[in-house]
């Protein structure tokens, strides 16, 4: 069987290509598959969504809020911390997590947004 979602003639546009690899030489885009990398585990994905409904979050809420164990939330929270999406800051024996900036905000609030309407219209 054919695949419709090929094209069936070659037929390259050599300055629009020669542009784009060009430009893609300059962006680092193996630290921006890094961060959507992070984001692809489904409780990481939970936590970074609720840090944007809370802006801060104790590592032992995120663990009941997960299901996980405060050893398990920790170990994600890290990871997300490691990947410039979350900071943390120490009070007393507790540790409180919130999102590193509004654009990974922006980026998981974007994220969700459209995962509802792709939802919407596959109804």
């Amino acid at each position: 069987m054919k695949a419709i979602d090929v094209c069936e003639v070659t037929c390259i546009d050599e300055e629009k290509v020669n542009r784009l690899k060009t430009d893609l030489l300059t962006q680092n885009t193996s630290k921006v598959a890094a961060i959507f990398k992070a984001l692809s585990d489904d409780t990481r994905m939970k936590i970074a969504y609720a840090l944007t409904i809370e802006d801060e979050l104790c590592v032992c809420d995120v663990a009941n809020i997960v299901g996980s164990s405060t050893a398990t939330a920790s170990h994600h929270l890290r990871l997300l911390r490691k990947q410039g999406l979350a900071k943390f800051r120490k009070k007393g024996k507790l540790v409180y997590y919130s999102l590193d900036d509004h654009h990974v905000k922006q980026l998981i609030e974007i994220a969700v947004t459209h995962q509802r309407e792709v939802e919407t219209r596959d109804e």
